[in-house]
């Protein structure tokens, strides 16, 4: 019997393939749980309109993660931390800092887990943070670390 999968399912396969499965273990197993559908005229149509939706709204959200690393190129953040004698600073910038600056200054939400930070920074100056917008898109963003 041919089922079409609605979840990754460890032993048969991921969501949206066609697997071929004995007729008990589909009717007591798969069908029950909500793991697949029988594979039938009017399911396989709904699989390839869903497959066709899914990879519009891929293109779409690739398209805004490469708009946002555009802009994200042109903006720069300033980050204000404390300094002891000798303008040696207390602690360092985390990208929860970098995240909620950002926010302040530009109204814009960047989550801190896709900032990425090559070294913790520990000093005044200009840094080029790396930012994960998309798996295949990652911006630059400038930060500027100042006494405050």
């Amino acid at each position: 019997m041919k089922i079409i999968l609605l979840q990754d399912e460890k032993k048969l396969g991921k969501k949206g393939d066609i697997i071929e499965a004995s007729e008990g273990y589909a009717r007591n197993y798969i069908l029950p749980k909500k793991i697949g559908v029988e594979a039938n005229a009017k399911n396989m149509n709904d699989l390839k309109l869903q497959k066709a939706n899914d990879e519009k709204v891929a293109k779409e959200q690739l398209e805004a993660a490469k708009a946002m690393a555009a802009d994200l190129e042109t903006k720069q953040v300033v980050v204000k931390i404390k300094a002891g004698e000798g303008g040696r600073t207390f602690g360092s910038v985390s990208t929860k800092e970098i995240a909620t600056a950002f926010k302040e200054q530009h109204g814009v939400d960047i989550d801190k887990k896709k900032i990425v930070l090559p070294e913790s920074i520990k000093s005044f100056g200009s840094y080029e943070v790396s930012v994960k917008l998309h798996p295949q898109v990652t911006g630059k963003l400038t930060v500027k670390v100042t006494e405050a």
